[in-house]
């Protein structure tokens, strides 16, 4: 069983078809108990349509600015035009990707609890759904990030009489027209978000750490590093850091245009938050109508805590994309696989780890 279908998602789905595994057959009849044959599959969505997160972005990220958007595994990406919009162009794109191959995807089905069957470790697993149970001899977890915004805690952080936002819920920057808005984060996000929202209005940008920027360009020898350092962590059981927290934001044409007109100015984190505005880490008052959290997102794994995966180090000890502690469950489009590139080569591996898994070695 596949659980999301974002990039991680499809793509293991289509190396469970290139290795011989069949549709499972549970249209119209979701809402029973059933156990699929060991070379069936089904991939469960909470969406209501095509896309992943990516139905979710806001409209003026456009495919001529949004960070390299890798194909998915056997189809092509269509041509691109470069001002329309990521998430209408890449929810055709993986709606017309599943049609063509015929992937067995059922939705929106929203998964509550994976738990083992019985103690048996080579048993089955239990998947509680909206929908509701199925049974699956391996999962491969594919829920990704978009669903759990992450919101820091600062002092007087209720007591604010704006409007404050995570970049998961943001729209369009004219809305802010008018008002000084705060942006938060150091990621690719904050940048972004910081850059067109003071083409309209007043922005202050404020990070935890000094931002560290990247005058070379970002090769496959770097990102190889960069995928090394998050695998290391993720095998000692530590949980992912950012993408930015391993390769440093890297400089565009746009942003170096940003930096010229003085919008790239980071402070150091403000030390609390009042009705008005924000206490700088200097003791002066910045007075502020919006605050903007682009401050990233965690990894959605709620659904399998009936499962204890995580470590006394916060995190989930993997081996490659199978979780070290349970080799029924790959993790995909997790840690070192977050990016679209590494969702289809830990799809590819997951798979491979399943068949091996099924045919009673490994």
């Amino acid at each position: 069983m596949v659980i999301g279908a974002g990039q991680a998602g499809l793509s293991a789905a289509y190396h469970l078809q290139r290795r011989g595994f069949v549709p499972a057959g549970l249209s119209g009849n979701a809402g029973a108990d059933s156990a699929a044959d060991p070379l069936s599959y089904v991939v469960l969505d909470a969406e209501d349509g095509p896309g992943g997160a990516w139905r979710h972005r806001w409209k003026s990220l456009l495919m001529g600015t949004v960070n390299g958007i890798s194909d998915l595994p056997g189809i092509p990406q269509p041509q691109v035009d470069p001002q329309e919009p990521s998430s209408s162009f890449l929810s055709r794109y993986f709606g017309g990707y599943e049609s063509r191959l015929g992937l067995a995807i059922e939705r929106p089905v929203k998964v509550h609890a994976v738990s083992r069957e019985d103690s048996n470790p080579a048993g089955r697993l239990r998947i509680n759904t909206s929908r509701g149970a199925w049974s699956a001899r391996a999962l491969i977890n594919a829920t990704g990030t978009w669903t759990r915004p992450f919101w820091p805690i600062y002092p007087g952080q209720a007591s604010f009489r704006g409007r404050q936002l995570h970049v998961a819920d943001y729209v369009a920057a004219e809305e802010f027209r008018g008002q000084h808005v705060i942006v938060v984060g150091g990621g690719i996000s904050a940048v972004g978000l910081l850059d067109e929202i003071s083409k309209v209005t007043g922005t202050t940008w404020f990070t935890r750490r000094e931002p560290v920027w990247r005058d070379a360009a970002f090769d496959r020898e770097a990102g190889h590093d960069a995928v090394a350092l998050v695998e290391e962590r993720v095998r000692q059981g530590l949980p992912p850091q950012s993408v930015v927290a391993v390769t440093g934001l890297i400089w565009t044409p746009a942003l170096r245009a940003a930096a010229d007109r003085g919008v790239l100015k980071r402070h150091p984190m403000f030390t609390g938050i009042e009705p008005g505005g924000v206490r700088m880490a200097d003791g002066s008052f910045l007075a502020a109508d919006v605050i903007l959290w682009a401050t990233g997102f965690r990894a959605e794994l709620e659904h399998l805590a009936p499962l204890h995966l995580r470590g006394p180090g916060g995190g989930i000890a993997m081996d490659g994309t199978r979780v070290a502690a349970e080799p029924r469950v790959h993790l995909v489009g997790y840690g070192p696989s977050s990016s679209t590139i590494g969702a289809n080569r830990a799809g590819r591996a997951a798979v491979a780890g399943i068949v091996k898994l099924l045919a009673g070695s490994g």
